[in-house]
């Protein structure tokens, strides 16, 4: 766990830090039956919201639309975690948020028109797909783990369940391959590159 000290200074820095329970305890909390309203606590632990802020938080690029990409981010959609949709239910899965806020096919989705529909009553559908995971392994671990089942407190050997040991072995992962790639890099000749046939015999 070599970047278990820097995840223990970083996350000593959080606002809020949900005190250290039970693995059950989280999932027995019912979930709002508004997806939107779930998703932002899940994903961003916001408990009150209106339309014009939560389009704003999820215009990843800040142009005033939302494009394909963003509701596919907005939905999780291109997460690991649903590597098994099918493609095709992704995509009808955006069409279908295109349908409820551009019922005109302008083909796009404005911030004014998502306020507009959103006052209106429409609300965006629930796909079953979970709560949307948008963030990096970081955010991620994070917001569904660290915060949920450690304190302020914890120290390194306290880091102990299943998601904790995963999240840092994925790192030890991660800077193995990079240090793979920098020594390569550093070769002039890369021998593992070189066909076995044209490779000096020992």
């Amino acid at each position: 766990m070599r970047l278990a000290t820097s995840i223990l200074a970083a996350s000593a820095c959080l606002h809020t830090v949900i005190a250290h329970g039970s693995h059950g305890s989280a999932s027995d909390e019912p979930r709002p039956a508004d997806w939107a309203l779930w998703h932002l606590e899940e994903e961003h632990h916001i408990s009150n919201f209106d339309a014009s802020s939560f389009f704003a938080l999820h215009d990843f690029n800040n142009d005033g639309e939302w494009t394909d990409d963003e509701i596919r981010r907005t939905y999780g959609l291109d997460d690991e975690s649903l590597k098994d949709i099918p493609e095709q239910q992704k995509s009808d899965a955006v069409k279908k948020v295109k349908r409820v806020f551009d019922p005109q096919d302008t083909g796009q989705i404005t911030r004014p028109q998502f306020v507009k529909y959103s006052m209106d009553g429409k609300k965006l559908p629930d796909f079953g797909f979970g709560p949307g995971h948008h963030g990096d392994i970081e955010y991620e671990y994070e917001i569904h783990h660290f915060e949920k089942f450690h304190g302020p407190d914890t120290t390194e050997e306290d880091l102990v369940h299943p998601e904790d040991i995963e999240h840092f072995r994925m790192h030890d992962m991660l800077e193995d391959e990079q240090e793979r790639i920098a020594i390569e890099q550093s070769q002039s000749i890369v021998e593992a590159n070189i066909p076995l046939k044209f490779r000096k015999q020992q």
